[in-house]
């Protein structure tokens, strides 16, 4: 059974404060259990980490339980609106599926091994960022549609362009431009193999260009290791992300363009 059953945001609470519904120990007391919830013996929600972070609720589900995930998936869901289960399998989808409550609906995303679960009628804001992301193979999309969806989940709008990698150098040029026309505020850039696609794009644009290695290849290349190597050592400058690592990239590629696009809003209020 879950200890705490606090439903308010942080925000609403100030705002009975503010408004004289509770006193200011109630809201004390109310700010404090809201900071975790608890659901049986298993895990502890840190409920508050979007308002601090700007991050959605995650649930990396690869190496839990298919029910445990689920189960804290839908409470987040429940509690926040929104959470996101990474790395799914089979058997998390159908668990889910299983005992979703009324409520919530899901969105469920084969090829980026991904979940959303949200509020049935929720709908995300649009805070104005903008996101090239680009695959130097096709055996790179799973990883780039877990960074498209995790940059939607954000407020972003996302600009994609698949298997442009460097095998056909020219082909690359096409969608470089259609990003320089969008005026988007960072690319990420998901390869494998040696992994050169990310400092070739950073070597010809403006904005900031997050490398992503990915574990394709054989050989040398297996797991993802060269590419990563080779990331780090670009002579053209990147900032580089763990193996497959699709949600981080996406958190920090939104986290620029959403600042970017909060400074851009506010020029034009001026």
């Amino acid at each position: 059974m879950e200890k705490i059953r606090t439903m308010k945001t942080s925000r609403e609470i100030l705002e009975d404060f503010k408004n004289g519904k509770i006193s200011i120990d109630e809201a004390e007391r109310l700010l404090k259990a809201n900071r975790i919830i608890s659901i049986e013996d298993f895990v502890n929600i840190d409920m508050e980490r979007e308002l601090r972070t700007g991050i959605p609720e995650i649930v990396y589900s690869a190496s839990k339980n298919p029910k445990q995930a689920a189960q804290i998936a839908i409470k987040i869901a429940q509690t926040k609106n929104l959470s996101i289960m990474t790395k799914i399998s089979n058997e998390h989808t159908i668990e889910i599926q299983n005992i979703l409550p009324k409520d919530l609906e899901i969105e469920v995303h084969e090829l980026a091994k991904l979940i959303v679960v949200k509020k049935k009628g929720y709908q995300i804001e649009d805070k104005g960022g903008k996101i090239g992301i680009i695959t130097a193979g096709t055996s790179d999309i799973p990883i780039a549609e877990e960074i498209k969806i995790i940059c939607k989940s954000m407020g972003c709008s996302t600009f994609t362009s698949y298997d442009v990698g460097i095998a056909g150098l020219h082909r690359i040029f096409p969608p470089l431009r259609k990003l320089i026309d969008a005026e988007v505020d960072v690319v990420v850039v998901c390869a494998g193999f040696e992994g050169l696609l990310a400092g070739v794009v950073s070597s010809l644009i403006d904005v900031p260009v997050i490398g992503v290695p990915t574990s394709i290849g054989y050989g040398v290349s297996e797991k993802g290791f060269s590419a990563l190597n080779s990331m780090l050592s670009s002579c053209s400058p990147i900032a580089v992300v763990n193996i497959d690592n699709g949600f981080g990239a996406g958190v920090m590629a939104a986290k620029i363009a959403n600042r970017v696009a909060s400074f851009r809003n506010k020029l034009k209020d001026k």
